[in-house]
């Protein structure tokens, strides 16, 4: 399916709303019915069918078809944030007992609820490098359920060899789970290559816009309705149809906006890997990333967030160039169209974080969509204030 015609048309049914350009935001958490009839019709179900807004909403469901068609799934469901779609695929494969095998370094949430939650009701994991596919199979028991994969990951982007991964869960009759958050599915689509159930933080890429917090989850029909009876219904972990409504208008600029930014990300790249203050730079799509040739195998173009080492005498000069910084804002997400950095720094005096792998000298860097030339001699300044 063209994606141009998934972003622009796909689930618009324009001549059921005064065939108005833009889909409206059904603000409503109740549908009423005809007779008993049509109400019980609707019962039947309430995935597809306006019921009530914690099951099904119109404006909601445009989004599903939208997303579903993106990652070339099946079928979708949208979450409040990405954190509760990886909680909802996590939870409706596992059961007490039951083992995971995960990439190590997963993102801070996702390491939470297998350490914090899954442990307390007698799941356990195992944390492997997954940059070896093999280490899969090794850490493999009669329990393992579920093959976890974030690939790349968004700190240290390491990447996973996909089909490689899916075979050893086939053979093992495990399930496998990845976080495409990093890629988008513009430039990669782990359904494609076999993996089951496909999660994002669609506050990212696929909002765009820094306005809304969305999760997305995207498998097939069975798996879908699985999840929908069960974990989505019952935890309630659903998005505000204005939300959904924010994340269409997102939707819409999806590829400008990843084109733009990963071009305009190759040359702040190129420019920080080249100066003498900086130790190293963390992206896959530079020659000298380790998974560099698997990176450009399975992503069809890379996203616009990296990290690097600063050269930096001590935790002082690393926050010196953090505060000259005029473009790049501090804070956490990314994939909007503001540059933002986020420094290891800050987690060393954090009262929630008090410990961290990553060294104080790293920052995580996202560029947006302003001009690759601000943001070069922007930095150009900061670092000759460290």
């Amino acid at each position: 399916m063209d994606i141009s015609y998934i972003l622009n048309h796909l689930g618009e049914e324009r001549a059921n709303y005064f065939h108005a350009v833009s889909p409206p935001i059904i603000q409503s958490s109740n549908f009423t019915f005809e007779d008993i009839a049509a109400m019980r019709e609707s019962l039947k179900d309430e995935l597809n069918q306006p019921f009530y807004t914690r099951g099904g909403n119109p404006t909601v469901t445009i989004l599903r078809q939208k997303i579903a068609a993106l990652e070339k799934a099946e079928d979708a469901l949208i979450f409040g944030s990405g954190s509760a779609a990886v909680a909802a695929a996590m939870l409706s494969q596992l059961r007490a007992g039951d083992h995971v095998v995960s990439v190590a370094k997963p993102y801070s949430w996702s390491n939470k609820l297998m350490t914090r939650f899954l442990e307390r009701y007698g799941v356990s994991h195992t944390y492997i490098d997954g940059t070896d596919e093999q280490n899969y199979e090794k850490a493999i028991q009669p329990n393992t359920r579920v093959l976890f994969l974030e690939s790349p990951n968004s700190l240290t982007f390491e990447l996973q060899n996909i089909p490689a991964v899916v075979a050893i869960a086939k053979r093992h009759n495990c399930i496998t789970i990845i976080d495409n958050s990093y890629a988008s599915p513009y430039y990669q689509n782990p359904i494609e290559m076999g993996v089951d159930i496909v999660v994002h933080s669609a506050t990212k890429y696929l909002n765009g816009h820094s306005d809304a917090v969305v999760g997305v989850l995207c498998s097939s029909k069975a798996i879908v309705r699985q999840i929908f009876e069960n974990e989505y219904m019952t935890l309630g972990g659903i998005i505000s149809p204005n939300d959904a409504w924010l994340l269409l208008r997102g939707l819409r600029t999806l590829p400008i906006r990843m084109e733009q930014c990963s071009k305009s990300a190759a040359q702040v790249v190129e420019y920080l890997a080249s100066h003498p203050k900086v130790q190293r730079v963390l992206y896959p799509f530079s020659p000298d990333f380790p998974q560099y040739e698997l990176a450009r195998q399975q992503m069809r173009g890379c996203s616009s967030l990296f990290s690097f080492y600063l050269a930096a005498s001590d935790l002082a000069a690393v926050e010196r160039f953090c505060n000259a910084l005029r473009y790049f804002l501090l804070a956490c997400s990314w994939g909007g169209h503001e540059s933002l950095i986020f420094p290891s720094c800050v987690l060393y005096t954090s009262e929630n974080y008090q410990s961290t792998g990553q060294g104080w000298n790293m920052v995580r860097m996202y560029v947006g969509l302003e001009s690759p030339d601000v943001l070069i001699a922007d930095l150009a300044q900061a670092l000759e204030q460290m």
